[in-house]
């Protein structure tokens, strides 16, 4: 990312705002869409509108630390780089530029299974363990497979992704026409061919597909729908037996994603997950749920004093991971800002999005009176009157 440029993104929306330009418009809206009407995406925003915060004055801030302990990971700050898949669509780098942004602020990235970038390729990129994230796919032979594959890469922590058992309906994609890979035709030709350098990164660059099921399924030949594509490696018949294969084969630190409730929180505390990210998946697959930050209280008032419960959806502001620690989290997951700075200007565009946000907690952090994240908890915050949604009776 040229200097310049780099200087001009003094926020996240800027970042988002270049990659809009440079990227065509199938792939930004790829990065920036939601499922159906898109409801749930703009709840994980509003939610963060209706939390301010209760400043306190006179008191000593001249040191404000951001390191947390995740899964038993010191991390510097308190903002992990989410598993987003086929990041090569955005940019040559593709994960590989999050896991070497993640090593240089001192934090991690975790690698999607269904990465553009495999998991060996991730793992040389950098010296400190990255994570890897696993979806329930198909048969447990393939998971098998992907979990040693994981564990001889030294990924440090699973992160297992349970809100996807068929693919959502991400409408922009199907009008748009997106294919995996991405191919020039009729209905994408001008879109294409007025970014040139997109597409010179795409035709000179490796090919974009899921890299980790290379030798694990017969060599995809054909382009195809992304959903399409995706649809066929899923098993809509997974339960919680599953899961606890899936932690006794990995043996290691366990994170389950796309929790949304206190029960289903409970239950994976129970089966031997260390952690849970409360997570909509950004608003991509189911429309219509609450905001992540809306589910957080009674998540962490259920397993907070047992595991680890991270935030994913909607950070856009350091002030906005400061408020979702005031409420119990430990760190938050980012997943479409990195992809924004992917697409704004590679590997440094990455490390943009994390110098943005530590330097917004940093800041956020002085101006309320905490000396550093440690000090947060709800005394920080004030909730506007009436937010949230009334659960009906028996749940």
């Amino acid at each position: 990312m040229r200097g310049r440029r780099r200087r001009q993104a003094i926020t996240l929306r800027d970042l988002r705002e270049a990659a809009r330009r440079r990227l065509p418009r199938m792939v930004f809206d790829f990065v920036d869409g939601g499922a159906e009407d898109e409801f749930t995406v703009g709840e994980n925003r509003r939610a963060f509108s209706d939390v301010a915060f209760r400043p306190r004055v006179l008191v000593d801030v001249s040191s404000r630390p951001q390191a947390v302990t995740v899964l038993g990971r010191r991390l510097e700050m308190p903002v992990i780089l989410g598993p987003t898949g086929l990041a090569r669509m955005v940019g040559r780098a593709g994960e590989a530029a999050a896991a070497v942004a993640a090593q240089r602020f001192g934090t991690v990235s975790v690698v999607s299974s269904g990465s553009s970038v495999s998991f060996e390729d991730v793992a040389s990129s950098v010296a400190a363990p990255q994570w890897f994230q696993l979806y329930p796919w198909g048969d447990r032979a393939t998971i098998r497979a992907l979990i040693a594959r994981a564990r001889d890469c030294g990924f440090g922590a699973m992160v297992v992704t349970v809100d996807v058992p068929v693919v959502g309906a991400r409408e922009k994609d199907l009008r748009n026409g997106l294919t995996v890979p991405p191919r020039v035709d009729l209905r994408t030709g001008w879109d294409v061919l007025s970014h040139p350098r997109w597409l010179a990164e795409l035709v000179t660059g490796p090919k974009v597909t899921f890299a980790n099921f290379t030798g694990l399924m017969p060599e995809q030949r054909t382009t195809s729908g992304l959903a399409a594509a995706t649809a066929g490696l899923l098993n809509p018949g997974h339960t919680w037996a599953d899961l606890e294969w899936m932690i006794a084969a990995w043996d290691g630190p366990v994170l389950l994603k796309g929790v949304m409730t206190a029960a289903d929180a409970r239950r994976a505390v129970d089966v031997g997950c260390q952690g849970v990210a409360v997570s909509n998946h950004g608003g991509r697959q189911a429309d219509s749920l609450p905001a992540g930050l809306d589910a957080l209280p009674e998540i962490v008032a259920e397993v907070g004093g047992e595991a680890d419960v991270l935030l994913d959806g909607g950070v856009r502001r350091g002030g906005d991971v400061v408020k979702a620690l005031s409420l119990g989290a430990r760190a938050c997951l980012v997943g479409r800002p990195w992809l924004y700075g992917l697409g704004a200007g590679g590997t440094a565009g990455v490390g943009r999005v994390l110098e943005i946000l530590r330097d917004e907690i940093d800041r956020t952090l002085a101006l309320i009176g905490r000396p550093g994240v440690g000090s947060l908890d709800a005394s920080a915050i004030r909730v506007r009157p009436g937010r949230g949604w009334v659960d009906s009776p028996g749940d």
